[in-house]
């Protein structure tokens, strides 16, 4: 019988080391061969290697290259770059207002008793939930609806709309694994509900809060079919500038723009884990 378990226990370790390894090539190859041919020097198929090249990073930027002669392929470095800053500007402002309102959220949630409050915490998930099409196409006929005009505003109103959602639920997971007895003990000594959550509550919870900042700041950057339909002239993102650039066929550009998107989220993550690590000791 002990000889029967052992087999099957090795059994086990050696299929979940091989389902470790088709996962992981599941997700991890396509990005690596985007970068890969992010460096492919031929202009006509990308997929196609015809030798090392940086020049589509230069051309990005707006440098002049041998293989711009070959053909044209981006629109425009200053429309590139254009809508890079829309996407930092909606991105920081989305993740500074959703943070806010998720955070508040789920203090209320959790530190309060009041009416229907189930049904409130149902209506949070809401938005996760909906389809992004859907969304996207309620939250356009509301905004023509109301008369506000399709710009960098409605993006960030749009984006607002479900991306507290998101950080409520991570505050709300780290304000549940909190020890209230610290909070008793503040009050008990005297200090009000201000001086509890300026010292004792936000330094417990903000790893909660700085999560899902970071959360909702990607989620922002990249989103593309919600911001596809509340976009308008002189708003556009950069996954919707990317977007139309494929819809005219896939040019090696992509591969460099979506390398950079990479390592910009791996510094990103990076940053927030080490500045959550720095936190949680």
């Amino acid at each position: 019988m002990t000889f029967i378990i052992n087999i099957i226990q090795k059994f086990s370790k050696q299929l979940f080391s091989i389902y470790g390894i088709i996962f992981f090539s599941f997700i991890y190859l396509p990005l690596l061969t985007v970068i890969f041919l992010s460096f492919n020097s031929n202009p006509i198929n990308m997929m196609v290697w015809d030798g090392f090249t940086f020049d589509w990073y230069k051309s990005i930027f707006g440098y002049s290259t041998k293989l711009d002669e070959d053909a044209i392929y981006l629109e425009s470095t200053d429309q590139l770059l254009s809508s890079l800053k829309n996407s930092l500007i909606v991105s920081i402002t989305t993740t500074t207002i959703s943070t806010i309102i998720g955070t508040m959220t789920a203090l209320a949630l959790a530190r309060f008793r009041f009416k229907f409050k189930s049904f409130y915490r149902a209506l949070i998930f809401l938005p996760m939930l909906i389809p992004d099409i859907v969304l996207g196409i309620a939250l356009l006929i509301f905004f023509v609806t109301i008369g506000i005009k399709l710009s960098l505003l409605s993006i960030i109103i749009g984006h607002c709309t479900f991306l507290s959602s998101y950080v409520f639920i991570v505050v709300s997971a780290r304000l549940a694994g909190m020890n209230e007895t610290f909070e008793e003990a503040s009050f008990d000594l005297g200090a009000n509900r201000l001086t509890t959550f300026r010292k004792i509550t936000l330094p417990i919870i903000s790893p909660g809060i700085i999560g899902g900042a970071l959360l909702a700041f990607i989620i922002s950057l990249d989103d593309l079919v919600i911001t596809y339909f509340i976009s308008g002239v002189g708003s556009t993102t950069l996954p919707v500038f990317i977007y139309g650039i494929m819809r005219r066929g896939i040019k090696p550009e992509i591969n460099a723009i979506a390398t950079l998107m990479i390592v910009a989220s791996l510094i990103i993550a990076g940053a927030g884990l080490y500045f959550r690590s720095k936190t949680t000791k």
